[in-house]
């Protein structure tokens, strides 16, 4: 790092890795760290933190309360376009770290700091969410990214460094590592870095395990407004209110949990356990509406989008010129997706059963199969005769 660094905003969670960061950063760099907590809706207790930042080195300790932020101009957007990577993970972690990008650069605008830091390691994605954030956002702040440069290889080498400073360490060891905002869970770790092990109990928090759901399903109905989830059993609720009320329904269900190796954009695979009940509802129910609401054409558009526009956000994307411009077709298509949705929640399943909209395209008496005066069958066949036409060439040419 060419310029000297005089000071420096750190997100801060107040475990181990960060407490250690922010008193490496003190010594390596002899500079003002200020730390940046971020609620997320992580349901953690946050009282404290910024005391244990400042008795290990910290200037200031700043808590931000992000939730409707999050909810609303994060999880939304990405909700309602659809996104989903490899076929089954709703992107938890991943749309959190832009925010938190976003906040660590008013911070360090606000305190006039020359560079921002994070605890992520070089092995996995987070590094480059963080930092193309900070490229979008600050073009010209510095990043500091510790796990890529100092000597410390190990947790045992962050315990020992912690007890050689005097930073408090946590009387228990986690068994896993986890993640945690108001849309997810992730595990990482454990027995779960051999892909044959199953998940251990304790991987098991946000969700209760399918076999100990009630043995009586529930019914739930969901409200949106052009793409986004507005009530819940006819009950206005904020973004971040939806969310939590419908985490809490899914995790009573044990709907909304995944076991999966998946492809990280630093080239490695990797296992995780995910843990997205409300989010999972969300998912099912948006989509079901759109199967009365969106023009089929549209739908096919989108879904073909939905790949590249689902990896933009995992591989750190998010302020890319072609993210925002694949949300913006995301908008649009949007427009018309208001309705309500009925699903059946059970023993850890989501299905829709019933769906309405007032943008409906629906048309029952086209579908009926009673009598109608509206469809002429016979029109059928000259459809067949003319989609006929290059499957006959081709099979004639064999």
């Amino acid at each position: 790092m060419s310029k000297a660094i005089k000071k420096v905003v750190l997100a801060y969670s107040g475990g181990l890795d960060t407490s250690v960061i922010l008193k490496w950063i003190k010594e390596e760099y002899g500079c003002e760290v200020i730390t940046l907590t971020c609620d997320l809706g992580q349901e953690e207790e946050l009282s404290g933190v910024d005391a244990k930042a400042k008795a290990t080195g910290a200037s200031k300790a700043y808590i931000e309360d992000v939730r409707e932020e999050f909810a609303r101009d994060f999880i939304f957007p990405m909700m309602r376009s659809g996104a989903i990577y490899e076929g089954r993970y709703l992107l938890g972690t991943s749309i959190a770290r832009p925010l938190i990008g976003k906040k660590l650069v008013e911070i360090a605008a606000k305190e006039g700091a020359d560079a921002v830091a994070h605890g992520a390691t070089g092995k996995g994605n987070d590094q480059v969410r963080f930092e193309l954030s900070v490229n979008a956002l600050a073009p010209d702040l510095s990043v500091i990214a510790p796990w890529r440069v100092w000597n410390l290889k190990s947790r045992t080498d962050l315990n020992a460094f912690a007890e050689q400073h005097g930073i408090p360490l946590s009387s228990g060891s986690k068994h896993y590592s986890m993640d945690r905002n108001m849309l997810h869970l992730s595990f990482e770790g454990g027995e779960l870095e051999d892909p044959w092990n199953e998940a251990g109990p304790g991987s098991y928090i946000m969700t209760v395990p399918p076999e100990k759901a009630p043995d009586t399903p529930e019914y739930v109905e969901i409200d949106f407004e052009r793409g986004d989830p507005i009530a819940v059993n006819g009950q206005s609720l904020s973004p971040a209110a939806l969310i939590k009320a419908l985490n809490t329904l899914g995790g009573k269900h044990g709907v909304g949990r995944i076991d999966m190796v998946e492809n990280r954009f630093v080239g490695m695979k990797s296992r995780g356990v995910y843990e997205t009940p409300g989010g999972t509802i969300i998912h099912a129910a948006h989509r079901d509406l759109e199967g009365i609401c969106l023009d089929r054409e549209v739908m096919r558009q989108r879904d073909a989008m939905l790949p590249n526009y689902a990896a933009a956000i995992y591989n750190g994307f998010w302020y890319a010129p072609e993210r925002e411009a694949m949300q913006a077709f995301m908008d649009t298509s949007q427009e018309r997706v208001s309705g309500t949705v009925r699903l059946k929640l059970y023993k850890g399943n989501v299905w829709p059963v019933g769906r309405k909209s007032p943008y409906s395209l629906f048309r029952a008496d086209l579908a009926t199969f009673e009598r109608d005066e509206v469809y002429n069958q016979a029109d059928a066949a000259g459809f067949i005769r003319l989609n006929g036409l290059r499957i006959q060439g081709y099979a004639k040419g064999r």
